[in-house]
């Protein structure tokens, strides 16, 4: 079996000095290999091509069989890593917590140890009749949620 931080290294340091970022190597007991890059602007498949041609030039097939898909993280695929957070700073997310909570709202920022988005909420003042919508920040640690994506909207 393909030795994972081996390869993770090998792409990691492939990637460094261009504008992608690794987001996701697996390795699977039959040797099913898929690897997920991303970057700041767009991903090119003519990089992940070019990528998948150096994996195999350093891991050879002769030596050990493998199946490799090199790709870009998908548009609404679950953010992994910090640098998705920080590319979508200023879009629209979906953030899933843990308690089963959906919420959206614009991403504001992202640290080490969690980000921030501003939402929208309905709040009923006492005496009104009608709750009124207003601006709200919410901090959330990154183990307090289950999944945040982009939100794609038509």
């Amino acid at each position: 079996m393909i030795d994972n931080k081996a390869l993770t290294d090998f792409i990691e340091k492939n990637l460094t000095d261009t504008e992608y970022f690794l987001v996701d190597v697996k390795v699977s007991k039959e040797n099913e290999i898929k690897i997920e890059i991303d970057s700041m602007g767009s991903a090119d498949i003519d990089f992940c091509i070019a990528l998948s041609k150096k994996i195999e030039e350093a891991f050879p097939r002769d030596n050990e069989d493998y199946e490799l898909e090199v790709g870009s993280a998908g548009l609404t695929s679950p953010f992994k890593v910090k640098k998705q957070y920080l590319k979508n700073i200023g879009n629209e997310v979906e953030v899933l917590a843990k308690k089963g909570k959906k919420i959206t709202g614009e991403l504001l920022e992202a640290t080490d140890s969690g980000f921030k988005i501003r939402t929208t909420v309905k709040i009923k003042e006492e005496g009104k009749k009608k709750a009124t919508e207003t601006s709200v920040d919410m901090q959330f640690s990154y183990d307090d949620i289950t999944s945040v994506k982009y939100l794609l909207k038509f």
